[in-house]
């Protein structure tokens, strides 16, 4: 699937934390529904195969909606799942090295803190960066958080799109408006919702509202 940067408006990043009522499958089918724009399947205790057998059921789902698959950190199994990209923190693979392995219209996404980070990322061959933590996580509860002062000075220092994450809701997105991004990457906000499609669509209609063209 061809990288375009509206992809990113509404970047969903799974945390099998809130399953029990509902599986993954069906959680990441209801935020398809109410509108997700891109998906990152992010799984930490996963043996590769079983991670692989389940990027492949998830790239499936989200390819009926015409939205990608990203792959949190694990090259491999993005490779391998046929998953449309990887993304990557700044302790995981290169992202140059990973551009060398992957066909053109495979799309790397890279984790930026800094200037200096995004434009390094962008050198190496990344499409697009998250950028972070804009609030405090609950998924990442030692993550240095950034204002929407230097949020905005890493998004317009790069060519390529970005995403603003960390701790992101319904409730604070307003905050981070005029930040530069080109959309909102939010875990919690959908996936701990009691009604994950319209917590999904009314995120959605937030994150038009804050980034800067839509």
């Amino acid at each position: 699937m061809k990288f375009q940067k509206e992809m990113l408006l509404l970047y969903a990043v799974t945390d099998r934390s809130w399953t029990g009522r509902q599986t993954l499958y069906e959680q990441i089918e209801d935020a398809l529904k109410g509108g997700v724009t891109l998906v990152q399947l992010r799984e930490k205790n996963l043996v590769e195969e079983a991670f692989i057998e389940e990027a492949v059921q998830i790239k499936e789902l989200c390819h009926r909606y015409q939205v990608p698959l990203i792959i949190n950190d694990n090259v491999d199994v993005a490779l391998k799942s046929g998953a449309d990209g990887v993304h990557v923190g700044i302790e995981d693979a290169p992202v140059a090295d990973i551009r060398k392995k992957v066909g053109k219209d495979f799309i790397i996404g890279a984790t930026a803190k800094t200037i200096e980070q995004a434009k390094n990322a962008e050198a190496a061959g990344a499409d697009y960066l998250g950028v972070g933590a804009v609030f405090p996580s609950p998924t990442k509860k030692n993550a240095i958080r950034i204002s929407t002062e230097q949020l905005r000075a890493i998004c317009t220092s790069v060519t390529i799109p970005a995403v603003a994450i960390g701790g992101i809701s319904k409730d604070n997105v307003q905050e981070i408006k005029g930040g530069g991004m080109d959309g909102i990457a939010v875990v919690s906000a959908i996936f701990a919702a009691e009604d994950i499609e319209k917590a999904t669509a009314d995120l959605k209609e937030k994150a038009k509202e804050v980034v800067d063209v839509f």
